[in-house]
C-alpha cells in the first residue's frame, strides 16, 4: 500500500525563506490552464448594460476587458513575485452573460514551457473583471467581483478539472 504524501508549499526553501521554484530540471511540455471570474451587477445596472450592448461612456466594455486581461496574462510575473516570465503561446478571453445580472469571464492560456500557467489564467480573468468594474463603476459601486477560480489545467505533474 502506497502512502499518500502530504502537500508541501513549493515557494519556501529548506530554511523556510521565500524562493522561486527551480524549474530547470522539469521537462518542457505544452501546459494549459482555464480560469473564470464573474461580475455581478445590480438589476438596474445590468438592464442598462443590456440596453447599451455592453458599452459605457468609456467605450466597449467587453473589448476593453479582453485587452486588459491579455495584457495581464503577459505581465503576471511582474505582479506575482515568484511567477516565472513565460513566452505565452496563446491567450483567449471569452466574456458573456451567465445570467441576466452576471457576466462570466473565462481566460484560457497555453504555453510550451517547464511550468504551468494557472496564475496567468487567473490573473487574466480577474484583471478583465476589474476592468469591467472600472468601466461600470460610474453606474454603481455595488458591483460584485467573484468568485474567481481555476477551472482546469493540463500538463506538468497532474491534470486538474477540465479545459473545455
Amino acid at each position: 500500500m502506497q502512502m499518500k504524501r502530504t502537500p508541501e508549499l513549493t515557494h519556501l526553501d529548506s530554511t523556510g525563506r521565500p524562493t522561486m521554484v527551480d524549474v530547470s530540471g522539469k521537462a518542457v511540455s505544452v501546459r494549459e490552464a482555464r480560469a473564470e471570474c464573474r461580475v455581478r451587477f445590480p438589476a438596474d445596472v445590468a438592464a442598462q448594460l443590456h440596453d447599451n450592448g455592453l458599452r459605457s461612456a468609456k467605450g466597449g466594455i467587453v473589448d476593453t476587458a479582453i485587452i486588459a486581461g491579455t495584457m495581464a496574462v503577459k505581465r503576471t510575473h511582474e505582479l506575482i513575485p515568484f511567477c516565472h516570465p513565460l513566452p505565452i503561446d496563446s491567450c483567449k478571453l471569452a466574456i458573456d452573460w451567465h445570467d441576466p445580472r452576471t457576466l462570466r469571464i473565462e481566460c484560457t492560456v497555453r504555453v510550451t514551457h517547464r511550468t504551468g500557467v494557472e496564475m496567468e489564467a487567473l490573473t487574466g480573468a480577474t484583471v478583465a473583471a476589474l476592468t469591467v468594474y472600472d468601466m461600470c463603476k460610474a453606474l454603481s459601486h455595488a458591483i460584485l467581483i467573484g468568485p474567481a477560480k481555476l477551472l482546469g489545467k493540463r500538463g506538468g505533474k497532474r491534470d486538474v478539472g477540465t479545459l473545455s
